[in-house]
């Protein structure tokens, strides 16, 4: 049973359909995991009965047994981030306004991920409405970090990291606007994609003016990252900016001899960084070195605080206008997090120049990391500024002596790629002294998704089997 919860996703979904095991042996194993392990981190949420789900699996069984897969995925257990929708199942989105909402309808990657032969066996734990890169709400409590369950575990896809480092979940869904699939990924020693806007179509609302979020795959593997976008992605008509379908299962790793890599770092000491994550970061670009590649410190020409002041407009521009119906009714109101009020407050004064203003500033960001991809292959950037925080603390209000001014000030290392809509591979560096891990970035050229899943495939093989250890044993 141990076994099994160990495997890859790429291992498992071969072992499922070898019938070395059945459905039904997979959720029982991940079934007792979660049942162990889950109590001290809380990673899933709004956990489905048991028997339902090994009904489902025994189901699973008998189509393969009729010589019927219905994709990758098929039988394996899945989570999906509470906030997304998956048709049945409690959806909270980690407000206590949403607490008893349950969605008879699936987001377009949920219909996906079931469609491949999914079991969804419940949510992952998310922030409240997704703000901030800690894993509390109100409703379900705190995700913990699998290797040490005082510390965070990021966000907003905390749950989906903490599962997959835990192994209690072998493979996990994801969302991004503000490093949500790669500061988690580096707080767990995970790996997170997020992929080019549009490559995973979505049902939203609003159809046009946001261009920030992205949902995107999460695993333990590039392998299994790779899986997951390629049934995730792909144009759907219900989505005007969806990409067209390209084929990311195949993805083999790149011959790094001769790439041209352009080292970011902290943006010539723009931002502060806790001791010891640049460090394990520009360790990692040894491995690079070591197989030919030049890697290079950019001499970043950009105004960083412009493109923080466009981010900030940016953000509260979208989380006023989506959470305008709760913030107007005074009783909804007193229920949502001040970090909450205090992004809608501050968008609800904005005026159409201001954010024409900061959408001219992304457009200058754009054009400035295309005249970087014309020196380099690849970008490189650390995932976060610090290793995980203590698991009761809302948001790191200092690093290395510097105050943070706002509630997302810390991860600001994030927001290069969001603003410009590019390909990022989030990939574990290993840990620091305190045991705690941390992760780089891989960036790439606009929409070259398969690129950086090769690279860092490549990257990946460098490492070798130890940067990835088992978090509970």
């Amino acid at each position: 049973m141990t076994n099994i919860t160990s495997l890859s996703a790429t291992e498992l979904s071969a072992a499922i359909h070898a019938r070395r095991y059945t459905c039904v042996s997979v959720m029982g194993a991940f079934l007792a995991r979660i049942a162990t392990i889950n109590p001290v981190i809380n990673a899933i949420v709004s956990l489905r009965d048991a028997d339902a789900l090994l009904a489902e699996a025994t189901a699973a069984d008998r189509e393969l047994d009729q010589g019927h897969s219905r994709g990758f995925l098929h039988g394996m257990p899945f989570a999906i981030k509470d906030l997304s929708e998956a048709r049945g199942i409690r959806c909270t989105y980690g407000s206590p306004l949403y607490r008893d909402f349950v969605p008879d309808f699936d987001d377009i990657h949920v219909e996906r991920i079931r469609a491949a032969g999914a079991i969804i066996i419940g949510k992952t734990n998310a922030p409240e409405k997704g703000l901030g890169s800690h894993s509390y709400n109100p409703v379900f409590g705190v995700t913990c970090n699998p290797y040490d369950p005082t510390k965070s575990a990021g966000g907003s896809s905390g749950g989906a990291a903490a599962g997959l480092a835990a192994r209690i979940l072998p493979l996990a869904d994801g969302s991004d606007m503000m490093g949500s699939l790669r500061n988690p990924a580096a707080f767990n020693n995970v790996i997170g994609m997020r992929p080019s806007f549009g490559r995973i179509p979505a049902l939203d609302n609003e159809l046009y003016l946001g261009h920030l979020a992205v949902n995107g795959p999460m695993g333990r593997s590039v392998a299994d990252v790779a899986a997951l976008l390629d049934i995730q992605s792909g144009y759907d008509p219900r989505d005007p900016a969806s990409l067209p379908k390209e084929d990311f299962a195949g993805v083999r790793p790149k011959d790094a001899r001769g790439l041209r890599l352009g080292w970011l770092g902290d943006f010539g000491g723009y931002l502060p960084f806790e001791p010891g994550v640049l460090h394990l970061c520009e360790t990692a670009l040894e491995r690079f070195r070591s197989v030919g590649a030049t890697v290079e410190t950019v001499d970043n020409t950009f105004d960083m605080a412009r493109l923080w002041q466009a981010w900030k407009t940016y953000r509260h521009f979208l989380v006023a206008n989506g959470n305008a119906a709760d913030y107007a009714d005074p009783n909804r109101r007193a229920l949502l997090k001040p970090e909450l009020i205090w992004e809608i407050e501050s968008g609800q004064g904005l005026s159409a120049s201001e954010v024409h203003a900061a959408s001219l500033i992304r457009s200058d960001w754009y054009r400035h990391m295309l005249t970087l991809f014309v020196r380099y292959d690849f970008l490189i950037l650390p995932s976060a500024q610090v290793f995980p925080f203590d698991v009761d603390l809302h948001w790191p209000s200092e690093i290395a002596g510097r105050r943070m001014d706002t509630y997302h000030r810390w991860m600001e290392v994030v927001i290069g790629p969001t603003m410009a809509g590019l390909p990022v591979a989030a990939m574990p560096t290993g840990f620091g002294a305190a045991g705690l891990p941390t992760g780089i970035q891989i960036i790439g050229r606009p929409r070259a998704d398969r690129a950086v899943l090769e690279l860092a495939m490549a990257y990946e093989y460098l490492c070798g089997a130890w940067v990835f250890p088992e978090a509970f044993h």
